[in-house]
């Protein structure tokens, strides 16, 4: 029988609903994504904005009234919102949030007036709202609950997803990236599911385990609604460089209330994609600019930026439309040809490395890292479930050579490790990866393709040592290249060029800096500057990882 009222612990479980459904579904949200990429993956900044949710509702056992349910909703979203869907969804969980926070139950009328504040919110935080977005189908999904308001909860709730699920159907009409593309909008998606979960936990019906999309989107994306599917395909030219802004900038920033108007309006002056949310002292702030600098000074001017992250949005269209071609090519060739001969598996952690090894050509990517080392059966389990008929491994960490050597050993099919130390030589190797040679030929050619590479790293000391290179301290920066510690310095920047100057010889052209979760726009300018002063003739590569523990992986080849 279905509820009539849902109270805090229905609440809790409807945000668990919704955070798992876009879990499950965000590879294929982040291939909705179109050309050019908007703001990274909107799957997974949604997830990761639901998911900051849950912690927060999960810490110390969670609060169990209304009103801290609704406050654990409102400053988890806050301070995990990733991206402008992820900073748009924190408006409306916020907005519900304000709605039911001084109430001990929610019924029809009271869920009608949550969906509408919470797109009234989503749309104050954006400062040039675009029809055919995840407002739209907030919007259009918040009018349908009104409308039903006095028919009660279930009716409030199926008539916003109905509403909800048509304006998805509708947003190629209103943008037309969007039809070019031939998908619907991302974010809008994922907020269908938030509609689904409340469904789940009125009447207990099931979450889908598709995506309702309407039948010409999930024709064209074909296999890419399978997690490890290829991506939208773009039409011919579609890779031409972008003439949007170049950058994505987010940050905390720490200011009083009455500041913000004014930081808005000089941002208005500098980018577009605005999007500023929170108060009581702390707001979330993003926005796409090619001026980094000044949109960090206009937070200087009101307050204090924290937790700075900067995004170069045309290297992901890059590495996206990498991802796109091979991923269409792969569905026309599955088509009248047999699977590749052999199949490349890679050990990484980071978003960011995972894309580019996916562009490169890697079918699957076992999670780990340095101290996040994967089990032999784990290896074991991913080289039987490719499709190739062989295998090359990539370990990518000297930890991890003999797991997989092991799991090559015992293999039902024929597997061989190309012994790569970090993300660097496996990148390397992958540019003589031949999927019709066997596994023999292409480990070789790849372990000679990694040889070539002088590959180092940059990290944070955790305890005190004698080094070649001097006495290191913890907290010191210190600069790793594969013979060990050269360098120690008192911050990441400072580490990375010094540890740049050793790797650097004669004859070498390029740079590869892959940045990680740590890294700050800032020391990356500082690295970038100093290369072009001191090696103006080499060629530089910067590449987002998000790998931890790691700021800056570095190559020079």
């Amino acid at each position: 029988m279905a509820l009539t009222c849902l109270g805090a612990s229905e609440l809790r479980a409807v945000m668990g609903a919704f955070e798992q459904a876009l879990e499950r579904h965000r590879p294929t949200l982040n291939r909705l994504n179109v050309y050019p990429v908007p703001d990274g993956d909107t799957g997974t900044n949604m997830h990761l904005t639901a998911a900051a949710v849950r912690q927060e509702l999960e810490a110390s056992e969670g609060p169990s009234d209304m009103r801290g349910v609704c406050r654990a909703i409102a400053h988890g979203s806050l301070m995990g919102a990733r991206g402008n869907s992820g900073v748009i969804l924190c408006q409306v969980l916020r907005g519900l949030g304000e709605a039911f926070e001084k109430k001990e139950v929610i019924d029809g009328p009271l869920l009608a007036d949550g969906l509408a504040r919470a797109e009234r919110a989503a749309r104050a935080g954006v400062m040039r709202p675009v029809e055919g977005t995840i407002l739209t189908v907030a919007s259009e999904a918040a009018k349908a609950a009104s409308a039903a308001a006095g028919e009660g909860l279930l009716q409030v709730a199926e008539a916003a997803r109905a509403a909800a699920v048509l304006a998805l159907a509708q947003t190629p009409r209103q943008l037309p990236v969007l039809a070019k593309a031939g998908v619907v909008d991302a974010g809008g998606a994922g907020l269908v599911l938030f509609y689904d979960a409340l469904l789940t936990a009125i009447d207990g019906r099931q979450m889908p385990t598709e995506l309702e999309l309407p039948p010409e989107v999930r024709a064209n994306l074909g296999s890419a609604l399978a997690p490890s599917g290829p991506v939208v395909p773009l039409e011919a030219g579609a890779e031409e460089p972008p003439s949007e802004p170049r950058y994505e900038v987010m940050y905390f920033l720490e200011a009083d209330d009455g500041a913000i108007p004014a930081f808005k309006q000089v941002w208005s002056d500098i980018g577009d994609s605005i999007v500023v949310v929170g108060g009581e002292g702390l707001w979330n702030c993003h926005i796409h600019t090619d001026d980094i600098g000044a949109s960090i000074e206009a937070a200087l001017d009101v307050g204090r930026p924290t937790r700075i992250r900067v995004t170069d949005l045309h290297e992901q269209v890059e590495e996206e439309s990498w991802v796109r071609r091979a991923g269409q090519s792969a569905v026309d060739q599955e088509a009248v040809e047999p699977p590749q001969r052999t199949s490349v598996i890679a050990v990484a952690t980071g978003e960011g490395i995972r894309r580019i090894f996916h562009s490169l050509g890697v079918r699957n990517i076992v999670a780990g890292g340095q101290s996040m080392n994967p089990s032999t059966a784990e290896i074991l389990e991913m080289i039987e479930s490719v499709p190739g008929a062989e295998v090359v491994l990539l370990p990518n960490n000297k930890n991890i050579h003999a797991v997989a050597a092991q799991a090559a050993e015992v293999a039902k099919k024929p597997a061989r490790v190309v012994p790569t130390e970090g993300i660097q030589e496996g990148f390397a190797a992958l540019l003589e990866y031949d999927p019709e040679a066997g596994a023999e030929e292409n480990a070789a050619s790849m372990a000679e393709a990694a040889r070539r590479v002088s590959a180092g790293e940059v990290t944070q000391a955790v305890r005190g040592s004698e080094t070649p290179a001097g006495r290191v301290e913890p907290g010191d920066w210190i600069g790793l290249s594969r013979q060990g510690i050269e360098v120690v310095a008192a911050g990441p920047a400072e580490a990375a060029c010094g540890l740049l100057q050793k790797l650097l010889g004669d004859g070498q052209e390029i740079v590869t800096i892959i940045e990680g979760a740590g890294a700050r726009a800032a020391d990356t300018r500082r690295v970038t500057e100093w290369l072009a002063d001191n090696f103006p003739e080499v060629s530089v590569e910067l590449h987002q990882g998000g790998q931890p523990l790691y700021p800056y992986l570095l190559a020079t080849e």
